[in-house]
């Protein structure tokens, strides 16, 4: 089944690339739409620290489950929606995810997050190599290309407006909003191209993630809410695109925390 889905790949990727610039704005306004809600409620959680994190709203038994997980070196991943949520031309995922990093504290952590210059070294494959365009005090902008692999390997460009700030000093949290993402062709090779926007295979057109970091007694609670779009599914292909782009979504926010986790285990960084 494996051998069939590559060879039958290039004939539907042709079949898929290119849309209606048209279109492509109006599922874009749909996202913007889904966005501005999403981002109110995000904004309204971090307003207090009795919300700051979506564990807190759990009720006290499955939030003290939640905790005992966590403290164990679990990662905990929940959609926001029964699935991707459709709009014009497009569908929207909406997970979040949450790790606990024993031994250390928020301020190291950023440390690690915020250091775009080597985020490659520590989120490879996923960030092929990346760095800080500008920045003005807590305000940055962020160049990061990207490899995306589960039976086709995608390789995007991506640029971020990234937004830092604090509840307090044990409550930080930071808004990235993507400003630009484009499909790679031949990354790497010779006639290394992007896509031009409506030739593209859309199997990421917008990602935003809203991060919260907590210190509590023992290290620090860091959680992630990804939200991407991607192209819809075309009739009939969803036993071949599906767990593309239903599986990325998921696959890469887990990795992104791990790697995190990861990250600050490295020597030196986990020293309050």
């Amino acid at each position: 089944m494996a051998s069939s889905k590559v060879r039958i790949l290039p004939l539907v990727l042709a079949l898929m690339a290119g849309s209606s610039l048209a279109q492509r704005g109006e599922t874009e306004t749909a996202f913007d739409r889904y966005i501005a809600s999403a981002e109110s409620r995000i904004a309204r959680q971090r307003s207090s620290t009795d919300s700051f994190l979506q564990l807190n709203l759990f009720p006290a038994g499955k939030r003290d489950e939640v905790v005992t997980r966590l403290k164990r070196g679990e990662t905990v991943i929940d959609k926001r929606n029964d699935g991707a949520t459709a709009i014009p031309g497009g569908l929207v995922h909406d997970w979040v995810g949450t790790v606990f990093i024993p031994g250390t504290s928020v301020d190291h952590v950023l440390d690690v997050v915020r250091d775009y210059d080597h985020t490659a070294r520590d989120y490879s494959p996923d960030v092929m190599s990346s760095r800080l365009v500008s920045q003005n005090g807590d305000e940055m902008h962020v160049f990061m290309r990207l490899r995306k692999h589960k039976v086709v390997t995608v390789v995007l460009d991506t640029e971020y407006d990234v937004h830092y700030a604090r509840l307090d000093e044990s409550h930080q949290y930071s808004f990235s909003r993507s400003t630009r993402v484009s499909e790679v062709a031949d990354a790497g090779g010779a006639n290394e191209r992007d896509l031009a926007k409506g030739k593209d295979h859309g199997f990421m057109w917008r990602l935003n993630t809203y991060w919260a970091f907590e210190q509590v007694d023992g290290g620090v609670f860091v959680e992630c809410e990804a939200i991407s779009l991607t192209r819809d599914i075309p009739t009939g292909l969803d036993w071949l695109i599906g767990p593309f782009v239903n599986g990325i979504p998921r696959e890469s926010l887990q990795f992104t925390l791990e790697a995190t986790r990861r990250a600050m285990s490295a020597v030196g960084r986990n020293q309050q």
